[in-house]
């Protein structure tokens, strides 16, 4: 992650409508999928600080983390121990076995994400859960793509079928689809100006709220439907 970026990671997180809106996403596919006493040892693959965390606790009686960029990882979170500073591969032998893995926008950075999909999927228990949310469509890809060192969007046919060579795949649509036609816009725009990669800001409050509650409705009416577009990816996968 940009070094720049990965100052401001946190507030984005706390405060910007979008990462809101994507907790609150994955946390209802979290209840729907919750065993009854909850899963035993959850692993959230690219976790940052650790910013899911405290709300992971609810559902997991274990959390621990993989991240490989140490700039990301505070001093408290790292004398915790939950969080493994390394990378996520082959070598990642943390010793017994998780039910539940997160992959949540991860994949897109990874030159190898076939491997690291593989990986998880030795590191799961039968029927554990992998959850898994992507950027969707290249032709959406924007500097914002460059800032972060994205390799790829994903459309759902890619993403099922990476994630088929390991995992059942249960569901797998899209998000965000109000975002779909801004994110065209700003593609077209960026493609006459030209811009360099800049930090997201965080938009005024009132702008901030209507952008979050306009998520927030759209998964409320048609987070059941398959329509084809959005700017992101949500996928439930399984291991046999």
């Amino acid at each position: 992650m940009d070094p720049a970026y990965a100052r401001r990671y946190r507030e984005l997180y706390e405060r910007h409508w979008w990462w809101r809106a994507r907790e609150a996403l994955v946390l209802g596919e979290l209840n729907r999928l919750r065993p009854p006493a909850g899963w035993k040892r959850a692993l959230d693959v690219g976790c940052g600080d650790g910013l899911l965390f405290d709300r992971l606790d609810a559902y997991a009686t274990r959390v621990e983390g993989v991240e490989p960029d140490q700039a990301l990882v505070s001093p408290e979170r790292a004398a915790e121990g939950s969080i493994h500073v390394r990378p996520f591969d082959a070598t990642f032998r943390p010793g017994g076995s998780y039910d539940l893995v997160l992959f949540l926008d991860v994949l897109e950075h990874m030159e190898d994400a076939g491997g690291a999909v593989a990986h998880a999927a030795t590191l799961l228990e039968p029927g554990g859960v992998a959850l898994v949310t992507v950027p969707a469509f290249r032709h959406l890809w924007t500097t914002h793509d460059d800032l972060n060192r994205h390799v790829t969007r994903y459309t759902r046919s890619e993403l099922v079928t990476l994630l088929s060579q390991a995992f059942a795949v249960e569901k797998a649509r899209y998000f965000f689809r109000w975002v779909h036609p801004a994110k065209v816009l700003q593609r077209t725009m960026e493609g006459v100006r030209r811009p360099e990669p800049s930090l997201p800001g965080i938009p005024p409050a009132p702008l901030n709220g209507v952008m979050y509650a306009m998520s927030r409705v759209e998964e409320a009416v048609l987070g059941w439907s398959r329509i084809p577009v959005g700017s992101s990816l949500l996928a439930v996968a399984r291991k046999a």
